[in-house]
C-alpha cells in the first residue's frame, strides 16, 4: 500500500505543478473540449499546454501500454490518477472516440501492426475518429446493415450509407461495419474495417436537429477502395468486435449522467428563483427535485467507479454497460428538465445575447437524443431484463 500512497503523492504533486489554473475550472461550452485530429485547433494556450504535458506523460490514455503511447498504469494507479484529477477539478486533456471506443477494440482484436499504426496516433491526438454503425434501415436492429464491401484483389470496394455519424464532417478516419458476405446470416457476414475519411468516394452531410445544432451527419460511400489489411478481427466476424466496442460506447455515453458542465444545479437555480433567509432555494419543490437528483447523480458516480474496478479485474458483466447507459442518459435528461424549470420563461429564449444564443434551451432539446443514440432506452432495458435479471419471456 505504501507504494500506491507514494504514487498518489507523486501524482498529486505532478498535477499541481503541470495543470494550468484555467484547466481546473468547469467547462462552459463544447469549445472547451479538445478533440485532436489533423485540423485540430486549441481554444486557448492553457488548453494546449495541458494537453501536451499529459500527452508527453502518457496520461491521455493512462492505462494503455507504453509501447502504444499510454502511461502503462495498472488499475489501482489509474484509479488514483482519476481521483486526484477529480479532486482538483482537472479537465480531461483529450476527448476522442479513438480513446473511448476504438482503442479498447484494437487492444483486444487488432493485429500488432494495426495497434502500432493507430494506437500511438490516438494517444497523441493526431487522428480524430468517427463511428460508422447505424444506417437508415439499421438502427436498433444494427445487424440488418446493408453497406457492402465487395472483394477486389487486395482491396474491398465499399458502397452504402451510414447515418447519425457523430462529427463525421470533422473526422479523419472511420471505424465502420460493412457486409462482406451477403449470403450469410445477418450477424455472420459483417466485418469491422478502418479507413481514411479523405478516401475518394467518401462524403458527408450534416443533419440539423431541433436544437438548431447537431454533431450528426449522413455519410456516403461510393466505390471506396480500402485495403483488406484494414479489417480488424476476422473477416465476417465483425459482430464480435462491434459488440465489444458497444460496451465501451455505452459506458462512455452513461458518463453524461454524472456531474455536468459548469456549476451545481442548486447554484444555477438560485440565479433565477433566489434564496431564502437561510440561503436555501426559495422554491421548496425545486429544492426537493434537485436534492433527489443529486443523490441519484452520486449513486451513478459510485456505480461508474465500481464498473471500472470490475472491468479492470476482469469481473464486469458484459451487459452492465447497458444498465449504466440507460441510467446515465435518463439522468442527464432529468438534469436539463430541472434547469429549464429553474429558468422559467427566460430559459426558453432562443437567440438572445443574454441567453448565449439560447444555450439552455438548445442543450435541453439535444438531450432528447440521449435515450436514442448508442441504443435506445427500450433496447437497454430489454438487455438488462434478459441478460442481467434473467426475467422469463425477456
Amino acid at each position: 500500500m505504501s507504494g500506491l500512497e507514494d504514487f498518489r503523492r507523486e501524482t498529486r504533486g505532478w498535477l499541481e505543478a503541470n495543470c494550468p489554473p484555467e484547466m481546473r475550472r468547469p467547462m462552459t461550452s463544447e469549445g472547451d473540449t479538445f478533440w485532436g485530429g489533423r485540423n485540430a485547433k486549441f481554444s486557448s494556450e492553457p488548453q494546449r499546454v495541458w494537453f501536451e504535458r499529459m500527452r508527453d506523460k502518457g496520461w491521455t490514455v493512462p492505462d494503455w501500454p507504453r509501447e502504444y503511447g499510454g502511461g502503462g498504469l495498472d488499475a489501482a494507479e489509474h484509479k488514483v490518477l482519476r481521483e486526484e484529477m477529480a479532486a482538483m477539478g482537472a479537465r480531461s486533456p483529450l476527448s476522442s472516440f479513438g480513446i473511448w471506443m476504438l482503442g479498447p477494440a484494437l487492444l483486444k482484436y487488432g493485429t500488432e501492426a494495426q495497434k502500432k499504426e493507430h494506437l500511438p496516433k490516438i494517444a497523441a491526438g493526431l487522428i480524430r475518429w468517427c463511428q460508422g454503425y447505424s444506417e437508415p434501415n439499421a438502427g436498433s436492429d444494427l445487424a440488418s446493415l446493408q453497406t457492402r464491401a465487395d472483394s477486389d484483389g487486395d482491396d474491398y470496394v465499399i458502397n452504402g450509407q451510414k447515418i447519425w455519424t457523430s462529427y463525421a464532417n470533422y473526422a479523419d478516419w472511420i471505424f465502420c461495419l460493412v457486409r462482406t458476405d451477403p449470403a450469410a446470416k445477418k450477424h455472420d457476414g459483417i466485418s469491422f474495417i478502418l479507413f481514411d475519411m479523405a478516401s475518394k468516394g467518401v462524403s458527408t452531410k450534416p443533419i440539423l436537429l431541433i436544437s438548431g445544432y447537431s454533431p450528426f451527419c449522413e455519410t456516403f460511400f461510393d466505390n471506396v477502395r480500402v485495403p483488406k489489411s484494414h479489417v480488424v478481427g476476422a473477416v465476417n466476424r465483425g459482430w464480435d468486435v462491434a459488440k465489444y466496442l458497444l460496451q465501451h460506447e455505452r459506458a462512455m455515453i452513461s458518463g453524461m449522467g454524472e456531474r455536468g458542465v459548469g456549476r451545481p444545479l442548486g447554484q444555477v437555480a438560485a440565479d433565477s428563483v433566489g434564496a431564502d433567509a437561510q440561503g436555501r432555494l426559495e422554491d421548496s419543490m425545486l429544492r426537493s427535485q434537485i436534492s433527489t437528483f443529486e443523490i441519484d447523480e452520486a449513486a451513478l458516480s459510485a456505480a461508474a467507479e465500481r464498473a471500472v474496478d470490475l472491468a479492470k479485474a476482469g469481473q464486469s458483466h458484459p451487459a452492465f454497460s447497458s444498465a449504466m447507459k440507460y441510467y446515465g442518459t435518463e439522468l442527464n435528461k432529468r438534469r436539463h428538465e430541472i434547469l429549464m424549470s429553474a429558468g422559467g420563461a427566460d430559459a426558453l429564449e432562443w437567440e438572445s445575447e443574454r441567453s448565449k444564443g439560447g444555450a439552455r434551451a438548445r442543450a435541453w432539446l439535444r438531450t432528447k437524443a440521449n435515450s436514442i443514440e448508442g441504443g435506445t432506452s427500450e433496447v437497454m432495458l430489454g438487455i438488462v431484463a434478459k441478460r442481467i435479471l434473467d426475467l422469463p419471456g425477456a
